[in-house]
């Protein structure tokens, strides 16, 4: 939809009396988180035009879903300002610093942050901006994309991927290697030598292992599953909304990172039926209810997370405990029982 519509009506405006959303490019991650939040408002009564033109959005409201572009060239804004603010320890991020002391330096021109989970809730308030301007809301998750697996879904993904019924097939769905091409140098944040280490140790334990990849950038991880000699499938997604699909062919899926926001796949894993094993980053540790819905490994510990996968994989009654306390979790968290943080969040920020 062209902006141009909007320039002559725009001139009537009430100030912040419209939300202007802007994504990420197409079909990535906060290109997505751009669309449920859009969803989100719509139903609470709020006007969001569909435009990112800078001029309509003088004296009205703008939440970018990039914080990196508002933080690393900040410009005195002449609308209200909200952004997500989900990932990257001041400990050893410097980027992540810089961006925290921009924060810190013009926390009075930002009227709202959203944060993802406890931890980033205590790195931005440390910059001293307003607790009344930082929003704990976590990264939703969609229902309607996600089915828990049933025996027979299960058999007819694996027969699309061509993946062996008798299989244990242990799930990765993200981008860990730099860049957008091959992704041989890995972004070790999203711990994919720990995610091979990790495999490493289920192999001598589960000799019909094989993993299930989807995502850009794995080269990194398919060399080291070449190398470990444990079989593997990969899929490029032209769709996000498909990717439900292909947790119907896991058993287990294992987040490794050392830092997230979210991941994503923390609730897309419980929405879809599938234990969940993951560190301790991001909002895992504020969903996951260590062997009730999921498992919980500190950062790094390989051992653990083999251990726990193992033992979700063996234990028939604590697999079924898992995921039915999983898909409960998961349903507190779909966006549409979000409805009163969001508003919460919009009250004062866009006007009625």
């Amino acid at each position: 939809m062209k902006s141009t519509r909007y320039i002559i009506p725009s001139l009537f405006w009430k100030p912040y009396t419209k939300l202007f959303i802007k994504g990420d490019h197409a079909n990535w991650s906060l290109h997505w988180d751009a669309i449920e939040l859009t969803s989100v408002c719509r139903n609470l009564g709020i006007d969001v035009i569909p435009s990112t033109n800078k001029r309509l959005m003088k004296s009205q409201c703008f939440f970018n879903m990039s914080r990196y572009e508002l933080l690393e060239n900040w410009k005195k804004p002449n609308c209200r300002i909200a952004f997500p603010y989900y990932h990257g320890n001041p400990a050893h991020d410097e980027g992540s610093r810089k961006m925290l002391a921009t924060i810190q330096k013009h926390h009075r021109e930002i009227d709202r942050i959203q944060v993802s989970c406890r931890f980033m809730e205590e790195v931005i308030l440390a910059t001293g901006i307003d607790s009344s301007k930082v929003f704990l809301i976590h990264i939703g998750i969609n229902r309607r994309y996600f089915t828990p697996a049933t025996s027979a879904n299960k058999a007819e993904t694996r027969k699309q991927l061509g993946i062996p019924q008798s299989a244990v097939v242990i799930g990765s769905f993200q981008k860990d290697g730099n860049g957008w091409e091959e992704g041989l140098e890995p972004k070790l944040v999203k711990g994919p030598d720990v995610f091979l280490k990790t495999l490493e140790i289920l192999k001598a334990d589960v000799p019909n292992l094989h993993v299930l990849l989807t995502g850009p950038a794995r080269g990194y991880v398919k060399k080291g599953l070449e190398r470990l000699s444990i079989p593997f499938t990969h899929r490029l997604l032209d769709d996000y909304t498909d990717i439900g699909n292909y947790f119907h062919a896991l058993n287990g899926y294992i987040v490794s990172s050392r830092d997230e926001g979210g991941p994503k796949a923390i609730l897309e894993a419980m929405a879809s039926g599938v234990p969940l094993i993951s560190t301790k980053v991001g909002q895992a540790p504020d969903l996951v209810n260590h062997g009730q819905n999921g498992f919980l490994a500190d950062i790094e510990d390989a051992e653990a997370l083999a251990h726990w996968t193992q033992k979700v994989l063996n234990d028939n009654a604590l697999r079924k405990t898992v995921i039915q306390n999983g898909l409960q979790t998961a349903e507190k968290n779909d966006y549409g029982n979000q409805l009163d943080l969001w508003k919460a969040f919009m009250t004062g920020f866009v006007e009625a």
